[in-house]
């Protein structure tokens, strides 16, 4: 049963192999432990997750990624993860890395939000990070190019 899907708002993304890539997110899910009932991706503009940021989180500043738990109970993880297409372009070049790889790390990024990671404090951007290169290494491993 598909608990993966991906919509584009503004901006289309493009990705190959996206199918493998749904199958890799539900299985990131349970290697954390948790009960995935379905979770939804936007791909969007800086424009379009401007405003989101605006009108929900009362910040005026651009992010790559927004995730919004939309589950009823604590049983089971139901969510939304926006993502600009525009800031993650943007992001893989200061960072030198392949868009590709950018992509599935934000990707991956709000899927660990929605298994309980935060980003606010120095070790838990540490651990975030950790946990993301976890995923990606084990995504390019069983994926390869």
């Amino acid at each position: 049963m598909q608990k993966i899907y991906f919509h584009s708002a503004d901006r289309v993304f493009r990705f190959n192999s996206k199918t493998p890539l749904k199958s890799f997110i539900q299985r990131l899910f349970l290697l954390e432990n948790q009960n995935l009932e379905n979770l939804h991706y936007i791909f969007c503009s800086d424009d379009y997750l401007l405003q989101i940021n605006k009108d929900f989180l009362k910040h005026d500043y651009y992010t790559d990624i927004i995730t919004f738990n939309l589950s009823d109970n604590s049983k089971v993880i139901a969510g939304e993860v926006y993502i600009s297409i525009d800031r993650v372009k943007e992001n893989a070049l200061l960072q030198k890395s392949p868009y590709n790889e950018e992509c599935l790390r934000v990707i991956f990024h709000g899927a660990l939000h929605l298994c309980g990671y935060n980003d606010k404090t120095k070790k838990e951007i540490t651990i975030m990070r950790e946990k993301e290169n976890e995923y990606l290494q084990l995504y390019l491993k069983s994926n390869p190019h």
